[in-house]
């Protein structure tokens, strides 16, 4: 049946907002963090419920090397070449026999998961996600990209979001003065630190942990990207 006239432009009306929308309220905010700092969408939901939130936005700069490289060899260790999006990993994940079981998300993807879409429902997130990854790649270089993602993740059981506030509550000192026991126990409380405590590991933990302090003591060129990380 054929919408009449008003309804066919009402209807085409909506989905220009709709896509107006998809555009411009991910470049605002991306251009809100090119100026600023401004609180993550689970940060606003964890502060509209009287809930803490702890952040101590940090430059690039002030991370210890330790912490960036286990982050990198941790999370994306292919961050340096990838355009936002590892496509190998991806379809590995993709391959993997009765569907996939673990993530194929990049630091770009995670940034982008952060702050431009929502938590949980991947399946349904990734096609949103994918493409605005390409975006952020695009239009922030690498050193940005990094930057955000250390301080946006969260990083304790108490709303401490950033690697700053993790390492403070884990260990009492600054994410700047790490050993690479500590960067690596740091780097192992993502994805999730409601239930994986750098300040209190289990066994399991902390072996996984020394897998990644290994990893990223082989592999120093993994933040080659990075002028000041460099090897």
């Amino acid at each position: 049946m054929r919408l009449p006239l008003p309804s066919r432009r009402a209807f085409v009306a909506l989905v220009a907002v709709v896509l107006g929308l998809a555009v411009l309220l991910p470049a605002a905010v991306l251009v809100a963090h090119d100026f600023g700092h401004p609180p993550t969408p689970l940060m606003l939901w964890r502060q509209a419920r009287g809930l803490p939130v702890t952040r101590i936005w940090t430059p690039l700069a002030g991370f210890d090397r330790n912490l960036v490289v286990a982050v990198v060899a941790s999370e994306d260790n292919g961050f340096c070449g990838h355009d936002g999006v590892d496509w190998g990993e991806l379809e590995d994940v993709m391959d993997q026999e009765g569907g996939p079981k673990r993530g194929g998300s990049t630091i770009t993807m995670q940034v982008t998961k952060n702050l431009l879409l929502w938590n949980g429902f991947g399946w349904l997130r990734k096609p949103f996600e994918i493409p605005l990854a390409l975006v952020v790649d695009y239009v922030w270089p690498k050193e940005k990209i990094l930057e955000t993602y250390l301080n946006i993740a969260e990083w304790g059981p108490n709303g401490e979001f950033g690697a700053e506030a993790g390492a403070r509550r884990a260990f009492g000192k600054s994410a700047a003065r790490l050993s690479p026991h500590e960067a690596a126990l740091l780097t192992v409380m993502l994805p999730n630190p409601h239930t994986r405590d750098a300040r209190r590991p289990s066994r399991r933990l902390a072996h996984v942990a020394d897998i990644v302090r290994r990893r990223a003591a082989k592999s120093p060129e993994l933040a080659d990207c990075i002028p000041r990380f460099r090897r």
